[in-house]
């Protein structure tokens, strides 16, 4: 029987597969001329990718670290810290060649919002391509002290009344995400408004960049947030706050980051393109290791990727959750997944549930195609053909575009060929 490395992923198929890398880069290094088509190697030595201190960030910063964007002929790879998703969006639309970004580590929604001209100065569209999903699961729901009492943890109606007694006394109820039409914003709305609580009505939601969040419940400017790791076990080790839910307890499995590209990098530069999901391919397997674990969360909290003591990164990591509030889980399965279960597989049907849900706030007209603009942006065939050229085992390429019907906490069933049925099963939403 196959030795599995704790992640699903069988030591000998791992090293079939590092062994075809290795394989295909020398046959590269051999023929540089190109010898076969498809294997004709990167028009440029680099690309300038940008990263938000993130958890979900490993990826990209783990290809840097480990010299796989080197092993694959782009030794000139920038990984560079961005303040905010804001600041990542701008920096997008510039583009590399006027001293912003080609590519980043984004929250999945982002390059539809941008390629639309949703969230652009002036509504100008810059179009955005996904290329593959960094991972699955992982962020969390975490909630100020003052709320321990309400026992509030995946049912959020818990909160209700203390929400609601604060506004009576004049107060307002902050709960913060990282961006709005974002994936914090869709998870943390979500989870309100299946706990009947209007995000839109009964809160007031605001945008804080994620290294920021800790500092600000410190302070208590605000009542709750959503963001992803290390900052939920930050607040927990400080003893400011707890974590109500992950989002893998809302959905397990969902999507979370993509690698987004802009769609003119890559038509300038389709081999180079290819060579960078092959990169990020093979740092996905080696974060999934749960042999690797300690040493990522070493690299991930260096100084100039995280800047945190690496038992924030941690425990998470290995699906060990202090939730803060003196529930510890262990071998939760909800650990931040990078490969396995198909991880970094852009499923079109997943880019289908963010669009809807944006639908669902307000974030794109109801008459949206939603079909044609996912055909549009998501460009999974890329993925299919570094996947090839790597010589990943068929059994993790998925053999369809579809991961079929979605299920969440409360019951609601999203099908990825009916969203209509899926919105008017919704009762709190801002669209009628």
């Amino acid at each position: 029987m196959t030795k599995t490395t704790g992640t699903g992923i069988g030591r000998r198929d791992l090293l079939k597969v590092t062994s075809a890398a290795a394989l295909i880069s020398a046959v590269k290094m051999a023929f540089p001329s190109g010898a076969f088509a498809q294997s004709a190697g990167p028009e440029v030595k680099g690309v300038k990718l940008g990263f938000i201190a993130l958890t979900d960030a490993a990826p990209l910063l783990i290809a840097k670290e480990k010299g796989f964007f080197d092993k694959h002929g782009l030794p000139d790879v920038e990984v560079t810290k961005q303040a905010s998703w804001g600041a990542t969006r701008d920096n997008l639309v510039l583009g590399g060649a006027a001293n912003g970004i080609d590519g980043a580590h984004i929250l999945t929604p982002m390059p539809y919002l941008i390629s639309t001209g949703k969230v652009t100065q002036n509504n100008i569209p810059v179009p955005m391509s996904i290329l593959a999903r960094l991972n699955l699961d992982s962020q969390g729901i975490s909630v100020a002290q003052e709320y321990a009492q309400t026992g509030v943890q995946l049912d959020a109606s818990k909160l209700k009344e203390a929400f609601a007694a604060k506004k009576a006394k004049g107060g307002e109820v902050k709960v913060a995400m990282t961006f709005p039409g974002g994936t914090h914003d869709l998870w943390i709305r979500y989870w309100l408004a299946a706990g009947g609580i209007d995000p839109d009505k009964d809160v007031s939601t605001i945008v804080v960049p994620p290294p920021q969040m800790v500092a600000n419940m410190k302070v208590g400017s605000m009542d709750a947030f959503c963001v992803g790791e290390p900052w939920n076990e930050q607040l927990v080790n400080q003893g400011i706050g707890f974590t109500a839910c992950t989002t893998g307890e809302l959905w397990k499995g969902h999507p979370e980051k993509a690698l987004g590209l802009r769609t003119d990098w890559i038509e300038k530069n389709p081999n180079a393109a290819k060579a960078l999901m092959m990169a990020v391919m093979e740092a996905q397997m080696w974060a999934d290791s749960m042999d690797n674990k300690e040493e990522m969360a070493t690299i991930l909290g260096k100084r100039q990727w995280f800047n945190v003591p690496p038992k924030d990164v941690a425990g998470r990591l290995k699906g060990t959750i202090n939730y803060g509030n003196g529930r510890v889980a262990e071998k939760t399965g909800l650990e931040m997944k990078f490969w396995k279960d198909h991880a970094s597989y852009p499923f079109k049907s997943h880019d289908a549930w963010f669009l809807t849900e944006n639908i669902r706030w307000g974030k794109f007209a109801p008459d949206t195609d939603i079909k044609a603009l996912v055909d549009k942006v998501n460009r999974e065939d890329i993925w299919r053909a570094a996947a090839k050229d790597l010589g990943v085992a068929a059994a993790d390429i998925p053999t369809s575009t579809s991961r079929g019907k979605e299920t969440f906490f409360d019951g609601k069933v999203f099908d990825p060929e009916n969203p209509k049925a899926y919105l008017e099963s919704l009762k709190i939403k801002a669209t009628a």
